[in-house]
């Protein structure tokens, strides 16, 4: 019983492999997944230009918040009662 059984399964395995084997399906797959890859590479190039962007735009808010800070306590300085 045991032999009928690894025999049906190694016959029933090569032909899931040789189902498997086909080149046309395969290849057309890698050529789909390759240029899905090709398109979010350059996605990913465009949004890091954007983030440099907004972190250039980031750090030129924060230093004219500061500089607007400092003028704010000068000017609550010189007030006194």
């Amino acid at each position: 019983m045991k032999i009928r059984l690894l025999a049906v399964a190694a016959i029933a395995s090569s032909a899931v492999l040789a189902g498997c084997s086909s080149k046309s399906g395969l290849e057309q797959s890698v050529a789909d997944l390759s240029s899905k890859v090709d398109s979010l590479s350059n996605q990913v190039s465009a949004l890091q230009g954007d983030v440099a962007d907004v972190a250039a735009a980031s750090a030129l808010s924060y230093d004219e918040a500061a500089r607007a800070n400092e003028r704010i306590d000068n000017m609550a300085q010189s007030y006194s009662k």
